[in-house]
C-alpha cells in the first residue's frame, strides 16, 4: 500500500538551513569526567553554529564492566545526566539530544538504554530505548546487551522547525525496518558505540544505505578510540546526505564534527528520484 501523500510534503521554501554537529567521544568509567568532555565539545559545536548537537551511545559512562551503568542508572526525568543535558540544552538555547544513558527498567537488574532530545529551552521532547540489543561472538570478543538491558518497544520521533528527526541507537543500524516505520523523516540521529571489528566492516555502508533508501540526512555519532575496559569503538562519526554523500567525518579521537542540513536538497533529491512515493509494501 502507497503511503499516505502528507507524509511527502516537504515544505522546503519554509524550512531554514541549519547546522548541526556531532560530537565524538571515548568515554571513560567515570560519569563527572564524561560530563565534563561532553560540556567542553557541546560548547565548542555552538561556537561552530551548531543548533542541534548530538552525544554517542553511553556517553555518560563506558564502564569497566557491564554492570557499572546499572549502578548509575536513574529514574526517568531525575538524575545528575538527565540534569546536565536538559540545563546544556538550555544554557546553549540548542536542540540536545544524549545519544544514550541509563535509566530504571522494570527488571531490577537492568536498564533500559534511552536517548534524551531536548529543545531549546531545556524541555525534555523525546525518549527513545534502544530497541534491538547487540550480540557478537568472535573468538575472544563477546558482547551481550541483553544481559544488562532491557528492550524497548516504540519508535520515536520528533518535530523541529527545520524537519522531522527520527531517533534510533547503534545496533538499531542493522535493522532497515524500524526507519521504515518511522515514517519519512528528515533527520535520521544514530548515537552508537560500534565495535572496531563490527564498525570496520559494516559502520560506513550501512549509514549510507540508511540516508539513501530514506532520502534524508544522517547524523551519526560514535564512541571512536580504546577505553578502559579494553574495548576499541570504531569511531568515524559523520554527516551524511540524501544522496549518500558523507558531508563530515572525525576517524578516531574526541572532537566535533559540523555540517548543514540543507531543506533544497532534501526536496531536489526526493523529487529527482521519487523513491519514497514508489514505496508499495
Amino acid at each position: 500500500m502507497n503511503p499516505p501523500s502528507n507524509d511527502l510534503q516537504y515544505a522546503s521554501q519554509n524550512r531554514p538551513r541549519v547546522r548541526v554537529a556531532a560530537v565524538q567521544m571515548v568515554s571513560t568509567p567515570r560519569v563527572d569526567e564524561n560530563l565534563r568532555t561532553a560540556a567542553t565539545l557541546i560548547a565548542e559545536a555552538v561556537a561552530g553554529g551548531a543548533a542541534l548537537v548530538a552525544l554517542p551511545e553511553y556517553f555518560p559512562i563506558m564502564g569497566i564492566s557491564d554492570a557499572d551503568k546499572v549502578r548509575v542508572r536513574e529514574f526517568d526525568g531525575h538524575g545528575p545526566i538527565q540534569d546536565f543535558l536538559a540545563s546544556s540544552a538550555r544554557e546553549h538555547a540548542i536542540w540536545l539530544i544524549g545519544g544514550s544513558l541509563p535509566l530504571s527498567a522494570e527488571h531490577p537488574e537492568k536498564v533500559l538504554n534511552s536517548c534524551l532530545a531536548y529543545n531549546p529551552q531545556g524541555q525534555r521532547v523525546a525518549r527513545y530505548d534502544k530497541i534491538h540489543l547487540f550480540g557478537f561472538r568472535q573468538g575472544d570478543e563477546c558482547y551481550d546487551e541483553s544481559a544488562t538491558i532491557e528492550a524497548g518497544r516504540q519508535v520515536v520521533g520528533f518535530a523541529t522547525p527545520f524537519g522531522r528527526v527520527g531517533l534510533s541507537i547503534c545496533y538499531d543500524l542493522r535493522f532497515p525496518e524500524l526507519y521504515r516505520a518511522l515514517g519519512v523523516t528528515d533527520l535520521l540521529v544514530i548515537p552508537a558505540a560500534f565495535t572496531e571489528t563490527t564498525g570496520r566492516a559494516h559502520w560506513e555502508i550501512l549509514l549510507r544505505a540508511r540516508a539513501i533508501e530514506n532520502q534524508c540526512y544522517v547524523l551519526a555519532v560514535a564512541q571512536a578510540g580504546r577505553h578502559e575496559n579494553g574495548r576499541e569503538t570504531h569511531g568515524n562519526s559523520m554527516l551524511i546526505d540524501p544522496w549518500g554523500v558523507i558531508i563530515a567525518r572525525q576517524a578516531k579521537g574526541p572532537g566535533v564534527i559540523i555540517g548543514e542540513l540543507d531543506p533544497n536538497r532534501l526536496a531536489e533529491v526526493r523529487a529527482n528520484l521519487p523513491a519514497l512515493r514508489h514505496r508499495v509494501m
